[in-house]
């Protein structure tokens, strides 16, 4: 097999007999939500032809706004030159339907938690993209596997879990499935550090390795709250100054999103038992539509900040 590579791209090495890796030089994401626009960043930034797609055009005028304002603001900062920021734009374009980004080596999914939506993209994915198109997930806590078993190339389907904000965060799961290949894996890694990522390999289970945990701090930091243990604020601040956390578990939370952070303690739940049972407040608060962030109110109240220039 000859391996052909973006200029300036060099295959990585590999441990094993092969020693080769498959072709990836266009990358679809699939979804222009906040994830989905994150990857689509990095990837172009990493130097891959990068297709974009939703259903909703508004979601696709949006993702490259923001795309843009991202390059401007690495620029300005000095975290990338206005030559590469220009030519990273100029890699990127976005569709309407997935049929239209059949020509990519690699299929990275970016749609909402849901086992049946997700099941149904790969089962699309697997009919309309060539035989060697790898195919990835960037679920979080979700069943490759479940996903996988839909196509006729299980070997060639993994996770890609990215984390939010993308192009700041240097985290990269690499989930394997059943029965992903090592080549794949291997292919996959490289398209992460390319995209400027560090990677971590894993074996299929519920959650993964950081949702798994996350979600017990998250769902305890609820818990806390509710028995009036402590403010979220002091709850916040004291994971941050006492265990150097970054983020306070409700910041993050109402980062990530209230609805998704249930939507992954149920999943938990279910797959891993009781003590996974998410807290009836954050279930509260998603019933109540305050769903952190996005929503302008969650465990804080972001409506002021919307109204700032």
């Amino acid at each position: 097999m000859t391996i052909k590579f973006k200029e300036g791209l060099q295959p990585l090495k590999l441990p094993d007999e092969r020693n080769e890796l498959m072709t990836v030089n266009t990358i679809a994401v699939i979804g222009a939500g906040t994830m989905g626009r994150g990857i689509a960043y990095v990837s172009a930034l990493g130097g891959y032809e990068t297709v974009l797609e939703d259903v909703r055009r508004e979601m696709l005028d949006q993702a490259m706004d923001w795309m843009k304002k991202a390059f401007d603001q690495g620029v300005e900062r000095g975290k990338v030159s206005a030559d590469d920021a220009k030519n990273a734009l100029a890699r990127v374009r976005t569709v309407g339907r997935v049929e239209e980004a059949a020509d990519a080596d690699l299929v990275i999914e970016a749609a909402p938690e849901d086992i049946e939506l997700k099941i149904e993209l790969f089962g699309m994915f697997d009919k309309f993209t060539r035989a060697e198109t790898i195919l990835a997930t960037n679920t979080s806590s979700l069943s490759i596997t479940e996903m996988a078993a839909i196509t006729q190339r299980p070997e060639l389907c993994v996770g890609m879990h990215f984390f939010n904000p993308v192009p700041k965060m240097k985290l990269l799961e690499l989930v394997r499935a059943l029965e992903t290949s090592e080549q794949t894996l291997a292919t996959c890694a490289e398209v992460g550090r390319r995209m400027g990522k560090e990677v971590v390999t894993v074996r299929e289970s519920p959650g993964f390795i950081t949702s798994r945990v996350n979600a017990l701090i998250g769902n305890e930091a609820f818990t806390m709250l509710e028995t009036g243990i402590a403010s979220a604020e002091d709850i916040d601040k004291a994971l941050k100054l006492g265990l150097n956390h970054p983020m306070g578990p409700f910041e993050l939370g109402d980062l990530v999103g209230l609805d998704v952070r249930l939507s992954i303690l149920e999943y938990l739940h279910r797959t891993l038992g009781e003590k996974y049972r998410p807290s009836p407040l954050l279930r509260q608060y998603v019933n109540a539509g305050r769903l952190g962030r996005k929503a302008g109110r969650g465990v804080y109240d972001y409506r002021k900040e919307k109204l700032e220039p």
